[in-house]
């Protein structure tokens, strides 16, 4: 049940950062730090794109650098620093860091079905566990919405921590991680209210669509697939 009591509403948008060259391969990324690929930063500027005409009080970011360049990307349009949350660094999955998945099921066949399946009782070999990841989402959450009342902040995280967010704020917990999505460049928008809160979109990726996607005529300098030497926004992949 969800009893966050807040002074004012806080409407949070979280936005998976753009994709690395490890996501697109299906590798656990946790807490390497990797950049971000061409279509990563082409995505964040899509993101940047589609919220440079929300009044923001503030731009946080996972300390890790896929998140604070693709955090960087958003707050310049709004003269705005980014603020650095180690809480809402991505998941520690140890020796599986660097792995694909497929190397991972080969590996560790029992941990990696039970991953899938029930994440909740895995923890990665030198990782954390997935309620230890929550309790610090939590926390950083809290601190968030006491500083923030009455404003609109973007953070900009990862896809383990924005699912817990989103889980959390529905009222699931952490056993449910596989329900909703969060994918490289996806928002998702929450409103904070006084005991109460209301997901009013989730994983959204219009904004990395191809104005031909959406019937429009496509621009000279637009970017998508089927065109030599440009780099298609939509995701790939949905490593973390």
């Amino acid at each position: 049940m969800y009893t966050i009591r807040v002074v004012k509403p806080v409407r949070l948008f979280t936005v998976r950062h753009g994709e690395t060259d490890s996501a697109r391969e299906r590798r656990f990324t946790g807490g390497r730090d990797v950049p971000l690929s061409p279509r990563g930063r082409l995505q964040c500027e899509a993101v940047a794109g589609a919220l440079s005409g929300v009044f923001l009080g503030a731009v946080y970011a996972s300390p890790l650098a896929r998140a604070r360049d693709t955090a960087e990307a958003i707050a310049v349009p709004h003269k705005l620093p980014v603020r650095l949350a180690p809480p809402f660094r991505e998941m520690s999955f140890g020796e599986w860091e660097g792995l694909t998945r497929a190397e991972v099921a080969v590996r560790y066949p029992e941990a990696y079905e039970t991953w899938r399946t029930a994440p909740q009782l895995v923890i990665p070999p030198g990782g954390e566990a997935l309620d230890a990841v929550a309790a610090r989402v939590t926390t950083g959450l809290n601190a968030l919405l006491d500083e923030h009342a009455g404003q609109t902040v973007v953070l900009v995280a990862h896809a383990v921590v924005i699912r817990l967010l989103v889980l959390h704020a529905l009222g699931l917990g952490p056993e449910r991680l596989w329900s909703v999505d969060a994918s490289p460049g996806g928002i998702t928008e929450i409103e904070y209210q006084d005991g109460w809160v209301t997901v009013h979109r989730m994983n959204t990726l219009t904004h990395l669509e191809e104005p031909s996607d959406r019937g429009e005529p496509s621009q000279g300098s637009s970017v998508g697939e089927g065109h030599p030497g440009r780099v298609p926004l939509f995701p790939s992949g949905d490593a973390i």
